[in-house]
């Protein structure tokens, strides 16, 4: 798939305190028609089940939100097709899905029953024996993540003055001034996703994604992590005047927002770091750090360097631990693919693209 095509979000994240799940935001409940949701063991075709229904909407003219995997990217835990109220999810753990109106809106879909049992017991000692060490690898990961967060808040505690949110929110005010315009008397209202991840691959961001529905970016250069105030500013702003927001938390910090995207508006605020920069030219950009105290910034700057490094050493340990874990993942796919009846897995994808389509009418 290419990404900057595509509109593609996570809705979990690897994060300090474990495994962190947007999954209730996927879709509103009392708006959605149609969840499948996917039930099946390592290698038994979700991911390619997802991607084939994604594909076959995108050609019928839908808007498709592809839902990535934080421990994979290129695979998928998820397809929306928000305009229908429709959606494919994988709903296996760590991210367990359960039906709210079942038989009404959601239904499982057993892919389980594609593989050939009988094949299968014939290599059923080397599938038990393949993914020991696997939790462990997730173990470290989150223990490097932890102490990464820990150095990174302190930072970001020194910096982030009263004086420094006040600028921020005033700064935030004067670009909904400038920016927004009533839309309707109904408030707007908030989805969360995240844009980015820490994965085996490294930490992502889907930039993509943004440039996707949104032809003014603002940058937020923020290298400590300051953005949430005037986020919070301008979301709140955006959702009175009547606009729907996508509000998108840090995948090290979930209770922060750290992007916000207003697709109404192709407008988005984008925070980045130097190690991961807006990749062209923004419609406007925002030096964050520049906001701060000068002299806080100038007496603390050995504090910071430091910080920096070592947070740097600790991510990545745990994108090394993440890589380990996949591995052993890819290993057990490995062994189950062979015994896995994909005429089947594609027969069941073209069944969910038929009733998908029947909505259209509905």
């Amino acid at each position: 798939m290419e990404a900057e095509a595509r509109i593609c979000y996570y809705l979990g994240a690897n994060a300090p305190t474990g495994f962190y799940s947007l999954y209730d935001q996927m879709l509103d409940p009392e708006k959605a028609r149609d969840i499948r949701i996917l039930k099946g063991g390592p290698g038994c075709g979700k991911s390619t089940l997802m991607k084939q229904v994604g594909r076959a909407m995108e050609e019928r003219g839908h808007s498709v939100e592809y839902i990535r995997c934080s421990g994979d990217p290129d695979s998928l835990d998820a397809v929306v097709i928000p305009a229908l109220g429709a959606a494919v999810v994988d709903g296996t753990a760590p991210h367990v899905v359960e039906p709210k109106y079942p038989g009404l809106v959601e239904s499982y879909v057993d892919l389980g029953a594609c593989y050939d049992r009988a094949a299968l017991q014939a290599v059923g000692a080397e599938l038990k024996g393949c993914m020991k060490g696997y939790k462990a690898c997730y173990a470290r990961a989150y223990r490097c993540l932890t102490a990464a967060a820990q150095l990174e808040e302190d930072g970001r505690a020194l910096l982030l003055t009263p004086a420094l949110e006040a600028k921020m929110a005033k700064r935030a005010k004067g670009i909904l001034s400038r920016e927004l315009k009533r839309e309707g008397e109904q408030a707007g209202r908030s989805v969360q996703r995240f844009l980015g991840a820490v994965t085996w691959q490294g930490v992502l961001r889907e930039y993509g994604t943004v440039e996707a529905q949104c032809g003014r970016v603002y940058e937020l250069s923020d290298t400590y992590g300051l953005a949430q105030t005037m986020l919070t500013c301008l979301a709140a702003g955006a959702m009175a005047s009547g606009h729907d927001v996508v509000a998108c938390p840090d995948p090290m910090f979930p209770d922060r927002m750290a992007h916000l995207i207003i697709p109404s508006l192709s407008l988005a605020f984008v925070s980045t770091t130097p190690e991961q920069p807006w990749p062209r030219r923004p419609y406007r950009r925002i030096r964050l750090d520049a906001m701060a105290d000068a002299e806080l910034l100038r007496r603390s700057r050995a504090r910071l360097r430091f910080a920096r490094k070592v947070t740097a050493a600790l991510m990545e340990e745990a994108v090394d631990a993440l890589a380990q874990a996949k591995a052993m993942h890819d290993e057990l796919e490995a062994i189950y693919n062979p015994h896995v009846d994909f005429d089947r897995v594609h027969a069941r994808a073209e069944e969910i693209v038929e009733a998908f389509t029947t909505l259209e009418q509905a």
